[in-house]
């Protein structure tokens, strides 16, 4: 106990004393903390109601409910500094009100400043706050706009629990319009329940168009804006956004364009204070070698996600969060010479390969990087593989799968077979092709061929940018990708013939081209990233963006029976499972195997 005391009495002191500050791992300057600003405010984390509290919450600067973001709007947007605002949605889903008011008080910011904005993908909601408040939208290269108008479903349960399974139900309610016991006790609406039902969904969706339309008034989007979902690309020309770019790109422009000399982050993850980290004053202590040149190998093992999960309940996988911030930290580091990226992937989430892409692409601007493949760099696997200025791998490797996969599962005629009714209310009455569109991610109900073809031409869209991008990572043109794509698997040897790897080789072979390549010796040293994560990111995680995962006490058990039976005796439907995982996460397309394959 006293040790433990001790622990957090040092952790508080570093928390609370200023000290020196800390040089920067790649000796770059820090922006001047003074002159005009950009102000950034971070909601790719929504807009929580209220925050999380406990022994193991986030640090006070991380820890942001939606009434300090109209605080620090309020406080921020009459600072002589402010001379822009950058608001980061990432994918977020936000409350519809909350996003009409964030919209509704951004609008009123941008009569006065610009107001930038940039999202990797857009829903109903995250639109009326961006469409209402930004000066400027911009989304990325592999986003979706998935703007497909308002609805409503009831599940009916009466046939299944009183014909099927006999059960009595006795419920009562006291107003005509209430409609609470109706899926137990009938087949379908009420014309009470319906008429209520529909008029709530008549105003919100007015209210959702108004806000849309007017704060987009230069564009004509009202018909567009119930009409997706939109690739990118089909969103800008719809005029639903005005710019394709990468994330960190927008905020170059946006920094840029109200003349901003540095960037102030007031909401989300990096808003709060940080003073020297344990592990700065532990290597007073223990030596570093970080100073060092030398060649420092990325790991990129497992399926590709946006931000970690499992279908199992487990974290594993290439998450963009954090294979991000490890490229970003190494390209930054003036020891690196050289970088090895080490994958064993069967792909995963489209737009996490695609913003990873980006990235690495910006690493072997600075610095070379070799690839160098393990057993597989399928699908999404092979986008990341396809930026290195050399790729390895073995004659077993498996490399290519470049193709996309996506859909969903209906339930609705197997639901009805044991008597569960879904009903669909569209908020734009008696229009069945808006009906089929708002309920276009709903599991009840198949898509109508409209709907299904939007999908697939937003799918070859996406096949498109893979194409490009591998054209591209690879210094070869499009037909020549085109003519090992389609989704088809290669073996390393296979993989070289076609231009896809090479050399055939390991990862000792891939060190040490990457030695070459930096200019160092044959003896220079190696090292392996992440090391070991700082105290802050144990205990808080560092943000959306950390190299080291928050460490959750549920997750410190045993895994479960059936995820230790996949892995063990089911490795390939594991990797599967796990690959097409962001399906089931609101993400509609994976660049993923669509296989389970292991060579033993």
């Amino acid at each position: 106990m006293r040790l433990a005391r001790a622990g957090l009495a040092l952790v508080t002191l570093l928390a609370a004393c200023e000290g020196r500050p800390h040089k920067n791992a790649g000796g770059t300057k820090s922006e001047p903390r003074s002159g005009p600003a950009l102000v950034v405010l971070d909601v790719t984390g929504g807009l929580p109601e209220k925050e999380s509290a406990g022994l193991l919450a986030p640090p006070p600067g991380r820890r942001r409910a939606f009434d300090s973001l109209l605080r620090v709007i309020a406080q921020t947007r009459d600072e002589r500094d402010t001379k822009g605002y950058y608001v980061r949605f990432g994918s977020a889903s936000l409350g519809m009100a909350r996003a009409q008011e964030l919209g509704d008080l951004l609008a009123n910011v941008r009569t006065k400043i610009p107001v930038y904005c940039h999202a990797n993908g857009l829903g109903n909601s995250s639109i009326l706050a961006a469409a209402r408040g930004c000066t400027k939208i911009s989304i990325a290269p592999s986003g979706e706009v998935e703007t497909v108008g308002l609805a409503a479903q009831v599940v009916y349960l009466h046939k299944l629990l009183a014909e099927e399974l006999h059960i009595d139900i006795d419920i009562l309610q006291v107003g005509k319009f209430k409609g609470a016991e109706e899926p137990l006790t009938r087949d379908g609406p009420s014309p009470e329940a319906r008429e209520s039902l529909e008029g709530v969904l008549v105003d919100l969706r007015q209210a959702w168009l108004d806000g849309v339309t007017q704060g987009r008034a230069q564009k004509d989007v009202r018909a567009a804006v119930e009409d997706g979902p939109f690739s990118a690309t089909a969103a800008k020309d719809k005029g639903l956004v005005d710019a394709i770019a990468y994330e960190d790109d927008a905020r170059d422009e946006a920094k840029k364009a109200v003349g901003a000399v540095r960037e102030s982050v007031r909401y989300g993850p990096g808003s709060g204070s940080s003073g020297p980290d344990l592990d700065d004053v532990l290597k007073v202590f223990a030596g570093d070698d970080s100073s060092t040149p030398q060649v420092m190998v990325l790991r990129a093992v497992g399926s590709i996600s946006m931000s970690g999960g499992s279908l199992f309940g487990g974290d594993d996988g290439i998450t963009e969060k954090a294979l991000a911030r490890q490229i970003k930290n190494v390209r930054e580091d003036d020891a690196v010479r050289a970088v090895v990226l080490r994958i064993d992937s069967p792909g995963g989430s489209a737009l996490a390969s695609d913003l990873l892409w980006h990235e690495l692409m910006k690493l072997r601007e600075k610095k070379p990087l070799v690839v160098s493949v393990g057993d597989m760099a399928a699908s999404g696997g092979y986008y990341l593989a396809s930026t290195g200025n050399e790729i390895f791998a073995e004659p077993t490797s498996i490399v290519g799968s470049i193709g996309v996969v996506g859909g969903k599962v209906g339930l609705g005629d197997a639901l009805a077979q044991i008597g569960v009714h879904v009903e669909t209310f569209p908020a734009k009455k008696g229009d069945d092709a808006a009906k089929a569109r708002a309920a276009y991610e709903s599991p009840f109900v198949a898509w109508d061929d409209a709907t299904r073809a939007r999908v697939l031409a937003s799918m070859t869209g996406i096949y498109d940018l893979f194409l490009t991008r591998v054209a591209d990572g690879r210094k070869i043109n499009v037909e020549r990708v085109a003519q090992s794509a389609e989704g088809r698997i290669f073996s390393g040897t296979e993989g070289k013939k076609r231009g896809l790897v090479d050399t055939l080789g390991g990862l000792d072979a891939a060190i040490a081209r990457a030695k070459q390549l930096g200019g160092l010796p044959g003896d220079a040293l190696v090292r392996v990233f992440p090391t070991s994560p700082r105290l802050a990111d144990v205990l808080y995680g560092g943000g959306p963006n950390s190299e080291a995962p928050r460490i959750d006490p549920s997750k410190l058990a045993s895994p479960s029976p059936v995820e230790a039976y996949a892995r063990e005796a089911m490795p390939e439907a594991f990797v599967f499972a796990q690959s097409l995982a962001p399906l089931a996460e609101r993400e509609h397309y994976a660049c993923a195997l669509p296989f389970g394959l292991i060579v033993r």
